[in-house]
């Protein structure tokens, strides 16, 4: 079975750098069309990849993913302009590295908001009515291993551990992966989640970790991350659902 995602389309969200980018590129590398969604001003990549693709399309959009008329009216003009919508990959997040005993409100619904109500938000609306009505989709959620271990210590001084709310909203990133999955199956629609460990991203430039029990030991990089995202988006893994992919150097194994 192909591995190609020619003449299909993906909003990759949070994909102006970083992991998300590295995502954009692998899906365009695959044959699909990609919306780049971000706070930031992602057009210098939407341009540089449709000068390198030029029989694929590439857009860019700024947009909040914690608002819901924001999403709803990003993926009704990427439909519109586009034609159809096959992949959603939720990557935009925050992370806020303080403890307990110091986390604010603020901080809280920042996470929150920001890493499970925009996952919530681009699903719903690009499964109701879109992927519904074309009986096929793939959403993919980057989580963390920290929804799994509940925020691995990262050692020495350069920032400390991801924060509570970050491993409360990737937990329930990888939750609602399972939830959805149950519940579109029917239509067509996988929902999958990759759960990275440390990456090498401006996020983690400040951060210092311990690998004594990491059987990689490393950090990541966010070409990694796109590999299993495009595995999961690709035809090959249409038997696969409600799954989250570990790729963490082993930090998270057992």
């Amino acid at each position: 079975m192909s591995t190609t995602l020619k003449g299909q389309t993906a909003i990759v969200t949070g994909s102006a750098r970083g992991i998300g980018a590295s995502i954009v590129r692998h899906l365009a590398e695959q044959g699909a069309s990609v919306g780049i969604v971000d706070l930031i001003d992602g057009s210098e990549l939407a341009t540089e990849l449709q000068t390198q693709y030029p029989e694929q399309r590439f857009v860019s959009y700024s947009v909040d993913v914690r608002d819901r008329e924001q999403v709803t009216n990003t993926i009704n003009a990427f439909v519109t302009e586009l034609g159809r919508l096959d992949i959603v990959v939720n990557n935009a997040g925050t992370a806020s590295r303080v403890g307990l005993e110091e986390f604010t409100d603020e901080l809280w619904e920042l996470d929150i908001a920001t890493n499970l109500k925009g996952t919530f938000l681009f699903t719903q609306q690009a499964i109701y009515p879109h992927m519904k009505n074309q009986g096929y989709g793939r959403i993919i959620n980057v989580s963390s291993i920290s929804g799994i271990m509940g925020g691995p210590l990262s050692g020495g001084d350069g920032g400390g551990r991801s924060g509570p709310a970050y491993a409360a909203s990737k937990g329930g990133m990888i939750a609602l992966t399972k939830w959805v999955a149950k519940e579109v199956g029917p239509l067509g629609i996988t929902v999958n989640s990759v759960a990275p460990g440390p990456i090498a991203t401006p996020m983690t430039e400040s951060v210092e970790y311990d690998f004594s029990n990491q059987p990689i030991k490393r950090l990541g990089t966010p070409d990694e991350i796109a590999g299993a995202v495009a595995y999961l988006a690709s035809p090959i893994a249409s038997f696969v659902t409600g799954e989250t992919i570990k790729v963490c150097g082993g930090a998270a194994i057992g």
